[in-house]
């Protein structure tokens, strides 16, 4: 028998064919990728791009083979252990860029403001202004880009270590925005009510809080579910912590598409900090909470939650499947 055999001369082709025979683009990707505008550019004086967005698909499978062979090449051996650090890295450095991105729009948007301040009909400054709309709107694209694929990659994250990803600061937003050419004025506008509404969702919240020592996932997960199927456009709002309670409502949160907001402690209140975090997430004005026996700081919450009237579902460390006893 004759053995056929296909060379494969760049990573196109080996997307092409793992993907005709594996790869469903996600309809985040195909967004994120739709070129918005016929011509870009990503720097002042640079001349305008008029080449494509990289394929939707390509891009996916890139993001997660990045991610996936990480784990891959060191599993097994001794240095699987630190596969998850590498690969927490490699999420960050999307993130990283995203903000990078942001920071270069937001200064074409000051630029903006100014000529539109100094505006005298001018044909030098209406084309200016032409120049910083484009770049504004060209780093945006770019941006919402590279966001869906850290997106992509923290759920890679999350599939190989049972974790989720969480960037060491600030907030992870991304929404496809309307790439439409319109008047700078409203541009602005615009853009500025995006970038609120993304910080802000929209919906019903639900909060939670736990401690850092939770073995029973299942418990959990399972009131989740039963509450998204009552409410299923809710937004879940958590206090925060990488392990534990916190930990496994954000991976549930990952898994079935919920909004999350993740209240990080400020510092800066000293012990005051973590009441204060409670007093946030009550003046949320959540319809539901859910909050598991921890600290000190879920015991105030709880009595809060009561005070309040707010429906809530208690759980004690005693609860968990197998009864761990409550410290």
């Amino acid at each position: 028998m004759t053995k056929v055999t296909r060379t494969i001369r760049d990573f196109s082709e080996i997307a092409d064919l793992i993907a005709a025979e594996t790869m469903t683009t996600s309809d985040s990707f195909s967004a994120a990728f739709e070129a918005g505008q016929d011509v870009s550019r990503i720097g002042f004086g640079e001349e305008e791009l008029t080449s494509d967005m990289p394929d939707a698909t390509e891009a996916q499978l890139a993001t997660e083979m990045l991610v996936r062979t990480m784990f891959d090449v060191l599993r097994d051996t001794r240095m699987e252990s630190i596969a998850g650090r590498l690969a927490w890295g490699i999420v960050h450095s999307f993130h990283k860029v995203a903000g990078q991105l942001d920071g270069e729009a937001d200064k074409a948007t000051l630029k903006i403001k100014e000529l539109i301040r100094s505006a005298d009909g001018s044909e030098v400054m209406m084309g200016e202004l032409e120049e910083a709309q484009l770049l504004c709107q060209s780093l945006d694209e770019a941006r919402e880009a590279v966001a869906c694929m850290r997106d992509h990659a923290a759920q890679t994250y999350l599939a190989e270590t049972g974790r989720p990803w969480s960037s060491p600061r600030g907030s992870l937003v991304s929404s496809k925005r309307t790439a439409s050419v319109i008047a700078a004025q409203d541009f602005l506008a615009a853009r500025r009510q995006r970038r609120a509404e993304a910080h802000s969702p929209q919906g019903p919240v639900v909060i939670f809080s736990g401690g850092q020592v939770w073995e029973d996932h299942a418990l959990l997960t399972e009131r989740l579910d039963a509450v998204k199927a009552r409410i299923p456009a809710m937004v879940l709002a958590t206090t925060a912590q990488d392990k534990g309670c916190d930990a496994i409502a954000a991976a549930w949160a990952a898994r079935s598409g919920t909004m999350l907001i993740a209240f990080m402690l400020d510092r800066r209140l000293g012990k005051r900090a973590g009441f204060a975090r409670n007093e946030q997430l009550l003046a949320l004005r959540p319809v539901e909470a859910i909050v598991c026996e921890g600290s000190g700081l879920q015991s105030h919450l709880a009595r809060e939650v009561r005070a309040k009237g707010v429906p809530a579902h208690f759980f004690a460390l005693k609860d968990q499947h197998g009864g761990q006893a409550a410290a």
